[in-house]
């Protein structure tokens, strides 16, 4: 008996632990469509000083489809010893920090943790180096490589003055605006070789190190920021984004985070709170997903070889633009695709020989500007498939994406059981409900007639 009872307390226990597992929350820390994306950080020790030395510090975008918008990213990190930053190019720290102890030339920033941010557009020649000044904006490696990548040029004292001297910073932050990415420890490589322009003589850095930060969309907000909805030629139905996706309007609060697409004071709510005032908190058209964006897809024709699909992005923000935006959409038959009409698109192989995983993005000057909510807030393309016979299907919500990623991250889809269904199968799923029905009945007459 005792035996049983701890046979019993042990499988409970093993069953509590396997339930619990499931109902943790996901971290999305390892992004399995770009598993070996990341932002690296690089500093270039390029010479020595009197007190220090002088760094080119880069950031390099890894990322396939994920990218830094504005307002651009934030670095930070602390110093090992008591360094301080003499003077910079391409970029600026935010706070100068408490300089008193010098006297004459004051340093740029005395701070044990100094913020570091990108200088704008426009920027005096004499301030910049090269790959500066983008208002911390950088693209993703797919989507415009020589746009990945940020640089500034930094003259640290007090720090050491040889490779054995010299203490490497740490607890790196990088904000891209916001939070969402996570740092590792700074690690020495192998220096840096520079080739000048002809290709014709090399030099080399100092000293190297990377610090690498992956991203991780649980940390980057606790909420999503985009649905989809779906729709199709064969069925009148449209499937609207979940409920509550993004969050619920309250209506009694006292100042609603959202306004109404046909209100009067429309005009002068969005002038008067806008990301020029220095408030990016998102101002969304009242929905009842309360999303930010909204991926419709749409399978809108069937031909004897081939089947067409519309897909519109709404955006739904009242202070927001989006520049640079992209898409990633996962479905089977995007290995036959035969025309992208108005999205640039690249294929994504996470899986090596299987090409189920399309990047999608504006063409310059035409539809690569997602503008604010509004009647221009919507860009949308179609694109047509080959069907592959033996795969091809409508039934069983086939003809729709599997996932789709907006800005890199993932977008909430319908339950399956929402999407809409072929009238023929609804009629063979109610035929076959209707036999079980009369074989249930049929057994219990039979049943009763034995009694």
């Amino acid at each position: 008996m005792t035996l049983s009872f701890r046979s019993l307390t042990g499988f409970a226990a093993l069953l509590l632990f396997l339930l619990s597992s499931f109902s943790f929350t996901s971290t999305e820390a390892y992004d399995p469509l770009d598993p070996n994306g990341n932002i690296t950080i690089k500093w270039d020790v390029i010479s020595w000083t009197a007190d220090g030395y002088v760094a080119v510090v880069t950031i390099f975008n890894f990322q396939q489809y994920r990218h830094i918008q504005a307002p651009g990213w934030t670095l930070g990190w602390t110093w090992a010893k008591k360094e301080v930053i003499w003077s910079m190019m391409g970029g600026q720290t935010t706070d100068q920090g408490d300089c008193s102890r010098f006297k004459g030339n004051l340093p740029h920033c005395c701070r044990k943790d100094p913020t570091v941010i990108d200088l704008l557009p426009g920027t005096p020649y004499n301030q910049q180096i090269a790959n500066c000044c983008k208002g911390g904006v950088i693209n993703s490696w797919v989507q415009d490589p020589t746009n990945a990548a940020s640089s500034f040029q930094v003259s640290v004292g007090a720090s050491g003055t040889t490779n054995r001297t010299v203490k490497l910073p740490r607890n790196f932050t990088l904000k891209a605006p916001g939070p969402g990415y996570t740092c590792g420890p700074a690690k020495i490589v192998k220096p840096t070789k520079f080739f000048t322009h002809d290709g014709r003589r090399v030099t080399q850095a100092m000293m190297t190190w990377n610090v690498t930060c992956t991203y991780s969309q649980f940390l980057a907000q606790k909420t999503p920021t985009c649905c989809v909805s779906l729709s199709s030629f064969y069925n009148n139905t449209i499937v609207p984004c979940p409920a509550c996706t993004c969050g619920c309007r309250n209506r009694t609060a006292p100042h609603e985070t959202c306004v109404d697409a046909n209100s009067n004071h429309l005009a002068s709510v969005v002038s008067g709170s806008g990301s020029s005032n220095g408030n990016l908190a998102p101002l969304l058209q009242c929905t009842s997903h309360m999303c930010p964006i909204r991926v419709h897809w749409h399978v809108k024709q069937n031909y004897k070889e081939y089947w067409r699909v519309k897909v519109t992005i709404t955006n739904f923000n009242y202070r927001m633009n989006y520049t640079q935006w992209n898409l990633v959409i996962q479905h089977p038959n995007f290995d036959n695709l035969t025309q992208s009409f108005s999205f640039n698109y690249k294929p994504l192989n996470p899986y090596q020989n299987i090409n189920d995983t399309a990047m999608l993005w504006g063409v310059k000057f035409y539809n690569d500007f997602l503008n604010q909510a509004g009647p221009l807030g919507n860009v949308q393309s179609e694109f047509l498939f080959q069907k592959d016979k033996p795969t091809f299907t409508f039934e069983k919500g086939w003809a729709f994406p599997r996932r789709i990623y907006f800005n890199g991250d993932n977008c909430v889809m319908p339950p399956p059981n929402a999407y809409p269904f072929l009238p023929n199968s609804s009629r063979r799923q109610n035929a076959s409900i209707l036999i079980l029905l009369i074989a249930i009945l049929a057994a219990t007459m039979i049943l009763f007639a034995g009694i």
